[in-house]
């Protein structure tokens, strides 16, 4: 598969790509109107017409497409594909055979060699995600492949690539045999509701394995627990099974009330022994303090942009007043779980919110544990901003 177009690389980005980085970016392209069919595969070259990679043209929020080699001779084809997945299994060789986990990440994009997709196994059904159309035109040949590597119940797939970045609602099956859903999957031994076919989400975020392990194992017994942001109530479930007194979980969501109950359900957890609140956590936070409520551990995971009828939320602008605002509700020698998903900045500006809110709120802290991506979520160095997940355990200190 030759590839169609030569893509002229301006100076000061040839280092850059020559080092290792994986996204095209428009700004780094000299003749990006000859980019004209999502999907196309191209050389970049620079001024001199020296071979520096060869990548794929796909729009993303991200980029305008990905590097798939920089080896000159090599092709772009069945067989490229069929190596990479086979290469990703491998490397989740020890997670196939955990009967204690049945839900992770086998394939991650650029962190396993092609950018734009993303390959997830729940219990034996495999979930694609497609982050450009671009990538999508290589349907075929990544379906095929993983088709005759692993056995599966079913394959299904997400498209997230329409005009606003958004998920396209539409059958999302695409082999094998439709599942029943919800399936139950395990996470450290604690069962998981997931659904692949009921919009963009599946249930339970799979990069927070290891954060969720830590609070169950060695922080929410006998503890007070509320989780902010809380989704499906997937954290609020570890603390509970970790010995926690009760938890909150409050979520502006209407069907975060239905899943959380369903999430305590599956684990034989009394979900009327929790208090599962539907309501904007600003305001949540506003009734807390009025009420002088405290807790003895917050997690905090929200999305990296918000809006709601009355706040927006940008984790890069408006964290550390988040983090004021979840020190005033925090126990003394309570834990805060500061987390974020934001990947345009680093894990040592995010300390820096901790500390400026710390220090705005005229209290001490100290961070006992910091986490960032599973090793199933595979990254590589020279792409940092894949790297994406940052937690801290910060302990408010008397």
């Amino acid at each position: 598969m030759k590839p169609e177009q030569t893509i002229k690389i301006k100076t000061n980005f040839i280092k850059t790509y020559k080092s290792g980085y994986p996204l095209i970016s428009k700004e780094s392209i000299i003749n990006s109107n000859d980019l004209r069919e999502e999907g196309m595969l191209f050389n970049l070259v620079d001024d001199k017409h020296t071979f520096i990679a060869r990548g794929y043209f796909g729009k993303q929020n991200k980029g305008y497409g990905w590097i798939l080699s920089r080896n000159e001779n090599e092709q772009i084809n069945s067989e490229f594909f069929a190596k990479k997945l086979a290469d990703a299994l491998q490397l989740r060789e020890k997670l196939f055979k955990s009967s204690d986990t049945t839900a992770y990440r086998v394939f991650n994009g650029e962190g396993d060699g092609i950018g734009g997709f993303t390959i997830d196994y729940f219990n034996g059904y495999y979930l694609i995600n497609w982050y450009s159309e671009g990538i999508y035109t290589f349907k075929k040949q990544i379906i095929d492949a993983l088709e005759k590597l692993v056995k599966f119940k079913a394959i299904y797939q997400k498209k997230r690539f329409d005009t606003t970045g958004q998920y396209i609602e539409e059958d999302d099956f695409v082999c094998g045999e439709r599942g029943d859903f919800p399936i139950i999957v395990k996470e450290n031994g604690v069962n998981f509701s997931v659904y692949l076919d009921d919009g963009a989400m599946v249930g339970v975020f799979l990069d927070q394995r290891e954060v969720r392990r830590t609070i169950r194992d060695h922080y929410a017994n006998g503890k007070t627990v509320l989780n902010m942001f809380s989704y499906t109530g997937a954290f609020s479930v570890f603390a509970a099974l970790g010995g926690a007194l009760k938890t909150t979980s409050v979520d502006l969501a209407k069907r975060s009330l239905s899943k959380t109950i369903e999430q305590f359900s599956v684990n034989d957890i009394d979900h009327q022994a929790q208090d599962i609140i539907v309501e904007d956590v600003f305001n949540y936070f506003k009734y807390a303090g009025r009420k002088k409520l405290k807790f003895d551990m917050v997690i905090l995971d929200p999305p990296s942009f918000a809006r709601s009828k009355k706040f927006t939320f940008s984790a890069a602008k408006d964290y550390t007043n988040l983090l004021k605002d979840t020190i005033v509700i925090t126990e003394d020698n309570g834990l805060i779980v500061a987390s974020t998903n934001c990947s345009t900045f680093s894990m040592k500006k995010f300390k820096s919110f901790v500390e400026t809110a710390f220090k705005e709120s005229n209290c001490s802290y100290k961070i006992v544990e910091e986490f960032s991506l599973p090793d199933d979520f595979k990254t590589i160095p020279e792409y940092k901003e894949g790297d994406y997940l940052k937690v801290l355990f910060v302990k408010k200190l008397k």
